[in-house]
Order: structure tokens, then C-alpha cells, then sequence
């Protein structure tokens, strides 16, 4: 769910109803060994639409927006573990439950690997346009009042400058050019963020995050007034220096996905944050591959974020397919590669590559008919139809990364069930509405890929590994 800018030229459209005067009065406030955490992961769910037809299109076309949005983007801590409950929830996405203030207010907050910047919504005042389709829950907003913790950063803060890319406090901090950074009350300018499928606005806070075991002030956040089609607050992962690993100083950070079938269940997988230097080893029984160099692209500041991983090879049964090798490595202009991406639901593949993979699937499968009718309801493909046929027998889809790490995927993370038990189809999606995506990584490792799937972010050592397992 990477961000696409957070400068102020988008965020004046936004200003005649959200002046920064209204803004500041609905904050009311002023301008200024270890054990590891483990917190639970839960879904962001799509079961609860009653048609699966929809539930499916729904997840296809935001896993398309959440594409089209990546390929055109525009601290350090003492150490520490703590793990929590990641929850899965109907509308695609896993979210994670975090404390902010003096005293704690809970906040839930979507994970999102590609993206670097938390946020939540704030205030009594804040407002949320098109965010009650289903699955959505009751939106829970911090209250600035009840913080003591709490200070608007300045213009002349460091921080200012991890939200807004390019930014420069000698043009845009005038009113601080005569005066000491501690006498100036100019504040850092709001922010705008576009995602996929949505956006939010607001202004840049420093607060407590109570973990645990841990407090960790003068936490980098977004206090959001206002956002469209946006559920809940985000947690960004990702690889900038507002990010949450970032700000915590992570050595590494490891979730479990639980199977999309608990959506919105209450039952949950969990998410570890680990920033003990001496947890470099490898984790038992992981496969691990080098984490890819990020394309330094001019203009393309959102590339730096992502987490780019080195597939080399893509199987369908025994058959290797051919990806030509500009898909496989991003170039000098940011296009091409793999990114691993929480905030995806579906895989994305360029078109190229999604047509030679889809297209080994439906030359192997001999013994379903194809389901075209559901293919054109869902806009996934290839759907076969498998009535009168008492067992499943689908070719066996394979990832291979560089240094021989293989991700065999089960079948229930590439075909998924549609309207019953008759139709399945391939649960991936590709560009094939609308212009191409030139720029951008070619394929976007989506989260129900990663279904009960234990997935490591070794910040440390620079590499990505996993292991297949129960995540309930």
C-alpha cells in the first residue's frame, strides 16, 4: 500500500474544508538484555460480502489499484522483542493493534511493507469518505486532548523532512529564517498521502508508542483529519526513515499470515518485532534469499521503500517459464523486479509475465473445462470448472530466488473457490485493463500468497527468508 507523495501542491485542493487553522484547533495542542515484542496479526477480510463473485472482483480490482499505485509512486533504539496479534480482515489487508499517548489509547492499523509511514486517524473532527464497504469496522480515532505526551512537529525538525521528499527548510521554513530552531513555532507542513486505493491528510505528530515492554518517545506519527477509502490507520513497514522498523531501530521484523478463511474471525497470527543486535542468526528451518539493491531513480523516491527480492525463476508443474530477464531485474529507470508486499492482497504480474504463466496452467490442465463465464464475473483467469469431479489435480505453482531459496506454494495461495465448490481460479492478477504499466517492479508478491506462511525481514544481514507453517 505505498504512498505516492505527501507534498502540500495535492493537499491544497483539500484546504478550503480543512483549513490549518481548524486543523491546529482540533489538535489543541502545542508545537514542538532485552526481550523480543510480539504482536498479534489480524485479517483485513473480504468473507463477510455474501457473494463471492464480488468478494473475489473486489480483491482483484484493489490488488490492480494497489498495483498501478506502486509502479508509479511518486533511529536508532535500544534493543528489544515484542510480538502481537496480526488479525486478516475481509477487505484484503492484516492489521496490528498499537498504544499511543500518556495514557495508551489502542489503536488498530493496517501492516504495510510497502509503505514508510504510520499514521491513524485523529480527533473527534476526523471524517472518512466511501469507507463503509464491507468488512470495515467501526473507526476508532486517537484523542489528541486526553495525551500529555503529545507535540506538533516543526518546520525546522528533522522529522519534517522524512515525510516530505525533497523538502528544504531554507524556502519552505520562512517564517523560522530570523529565529532559533527552539524559538520557532512554524510548524511542519500537512501532509497528503495517495495510496491504491485511497488517501489521507493531516499533520505530522511525535508521540509515545507504549509497546509491551517497551515506550519509545517521541514517536514519529500522522495525526490524519481526514482520508477516503481508508478503513483504518497504516503501520509502514516499509524501508524509509519514518517507517516503523526504521524508527525502532529494528535488527528485523518476521509476521505469520493466517489463512484467509479466519477473516474477520477474531482468531489471529502474529507479528514479531526483533531489535536485538545479537539476533542475526538464521532462523531454523528458513530459506533465505539476499534482499535486492533498491533502483536509485530520479523522481521515483517510492522505489527506495519497497523490499525487492532477487525470483529468478517462476514454475507451473514441471515446466519452467520463460520470463525474459528485464522482468525479472528492475533497470535504470525503476521497471522490472519483484517486491514483497503486505499490503497487496493478490500477486501482481506484469502482463508479459502473467500471460506465459497463466497460459502454462491452462496448457497443462486437460481435465477441468475452463470456467470463461466466472473468469469474465471475477476478472481472474484461468477459472476451470470442476463438477463431476470427486478430486483436485492442479499443477503445482513454484517460486525459485536467488541463492536456491523456493517457495512451493500450496494450493489454496494460487487457486481459491469461487460462488461453492465448483469453479477455482487462479488467484493473481495482471494489467490487462487499461494502458500497460511500464515503470515499476513487474511483480508484486501479494499476501494471500504468503497464507500461513512464517515471512522474515532480516534488516540486519540484508535478506529475506521464510518457512511454511500453521500461523494459528
Amino acid at each position: 500500500m505505498a504512498q505516492t507523495s505527501r507534498t502540500m501542491s495535492f493537499f491544497s485542493c483539500f484546504l478550503p474544508f480543512f483549513s490549518l487553522v481548524f486543523l491546529l484547533q482540533a489538535l489543541q495542542i502545542s508545537s514542538s538484555s532485552p526481550t523480543p515484542i510480539t504482536i498479534p496479526l489480524s485479517f483485513s477480510n473480504t468473507d463477510s460480502y455474501a457473494d463471492l463473485y464480488q468478494k473475489l472482483s473486489h480483491l482483484a480490482l484493489a490488488s490492480l489499484a494497489r498495483a498501478h499505485h506502486i509502479k508509479n509512486p511518486q533511529l536508532s533504539s535500544t534493543a528489544f522483542t515484542s510480538t502481537t496479534p496480526l488479525l486478516p480482515h475481509s477487505y484484503g489487508a492484516y492489521s496490528i493493534s498499537l498504544s499511543f499517548g500518556t495514557p495508551p489509547q489502542t489503536i488498530s492499523l493496517v501492516m504495510d511493507t510497502g509503505s514508510d509511514f504510520l499514521w491513524f486517524p485523529c480527533t473527534k473532527r476526523y471524517q472518512c469518505k466511501n469507507c463503509s464497504f464491507p468488512g470495515a469496522r467501526e473507526i476508532t480515532s486517537f484523542s489528541p486532548k486526553q495525551s500529555s505526551s503529545i507535540k506538533i512537529v516543526g518546520c525546522l525538525n528533522k522529522k519534517c523532512s522524512w515525510i516530505h521528499p525533497n523538502f528544504d527548510p531554507q524556502t519552505s521554513c520562512g517564517e523560522c529564517q530570523s529565529l532559533s530552531a527552539k524559538n520557532c513555532t512554524q510548524i511542519c507542513p500537512p501532509y497528503l498521502i495517495l495510496y491504491g486505493s485511497g488517501s489521507t491528510g493531516g499533520i505530522a505528530i511525535v508521540e509515545t508508542l507504549d509497546l509491551p515492554n517497551k515506550k519509545v518517545p517521541n514517536f514519529l506519527v500522522g495525526c490524519s483529519l481526514f482520508s477516503s477509502r481508508q478503513p483504518a490507520g497504516i503501520a509502514g513497514f516499509g524501508r524509509g526513515p519514518a517507517s516503523l522498523p526504521s524508527q525502532l531501530g529494528l535488527k528485523k521484523f518476521s509476521y505469520c499470515l493466517l489463512s484467509r478463511r479466519f477473516d474477520d474471525t477474531g482468531e489471529s497470527g502474529f507479528l514479531v518485532l526483533d531489535g536485538d543486535s545479537n539476533s542475526g542468526k538464521k532462523t531454523e528451518n528458513f530459506s533465505y534469499t539476499p534482499l535486492a539493491k533498491n533502483p536509485i531513480v530520479a523522481g521515483k523516491s517510492a522505489l527506495q521503500v519497497y523490499y525487492y527480492v532477487g525470483l529468478r525463476r517462476i514454475s507451473v508443474g514441471m515446466k519452467k517459464v520463460k520470463i525474459p530477464y528485464k522482468y525479472l531485474a528492475p533497470d535504470s529507470d525503476g521497471s522490472g523486479g519483484t517486491i514483497v508486499d503486505s499490503g497487496s492482497t493478490l500477486t501482481f504480474m506484469s502482463s508479459p509475465v502473467f500471460e506465459v504463466v497463466a497460459g502454462e496452467f491452462i496448457k497443462q490442465v486437460k481435465l477441468y473445462r475452463r470456467a470463461e463465464n466466472i473468469e469474465s464475473l471475477t476478472g481472474l483467469r484461468p477459472c476451470f470448472n470442476l463438477s463431476g469431479h470427486d478430486s483436485i489435480v492442479l499443477p503445482e505453482l513454484k517460486f525459485s530466488f536467488k541463492g536456491g531459496a523456493e517457495m512451493k506454494l500450496p494450493l489454496a495461495n494460487y487457486f481459491s473457490f469461487v460462488g461453492g465448490n465448483e469453479v477455482l481460479c487462479l488467484t493473481m492478477v495482471t494489467d490487462n485493463i487499461g494502458p500497460a504499466l511500464t515503470t515499476g517492479p513487474s511483480i508484486i508478491l501479494g499476501s494471500f500468497q504468503m497464507q500461513n506462511y512464517n515471512v522474515e525481514y532480516d534488516l540486519l544481514n540484508e535478506r529475506f527468508g521464510f518457512r511454511q507453517q500453521s500461523c494459528k
